[in-house]
């Protein structure tokens, strides 16, 4: 079955979130240590058929990357290179942390969990994805 996968890059940390087969929603999935993303999506891939990427890409509210972008920009050779054949898209991640905690929030989250990074991180990724496949249907 078809995926594309949603990511959220931070130096630290990356939310990884799911398409469902048929491309209409996204899931939040994992949140990897930066380090190991590669080899975590490897592995991923080698069960499921990943055919895009969606990564977050952080843009000013001028419309100029900002300076998280750099470390992006990295990310993004190191995947181009591990999944020559397999597209990527940048998706405007701008707001998506505010977003994240208000969901959370509407979900009915504690208050502890809400403050786990982690969680932050996984449903921005799914938050970035989610924003791809509406606009892409």
């Amino acid at each position: 079955m078809d995926r594309i996968i949603g990511i959220d890059y931070g130096r630290k940390r990356v939310g990884v979130a799911v398409s469902d087969p048929l491309g209409i929603f996204a899931s939040a999935l994992e949140t990897v240590h930066s380090a190991k993303i590669i080899e975590y999506l490897k592995k991923y891939a080698e069960n499921e058929n990943v055919v895009r990427f969606v990564v977050g890409y952080p843009i000013n509210m001028n419309g100029a990357p900002s300076e998280a972008a750099k470390d992006i920009d990295v990310f993004l050779k190191c995947l181009a290179k591990a999944f020559p054949e397999i597209p990527v898209t940048l998706e405007d991640e701008r707001f998506t942390s505010v977003l994240a905690h208000r969901a959370m929030i509407d979900g009915g989250m504690k208050k502890q969990d809400r403050m786990k990074k982690e969680s932050v991180d996984k449903i921005s990724a799914a938050i970035i994805l989610q924003s791809y496949l509406d606009r892409a249907k």
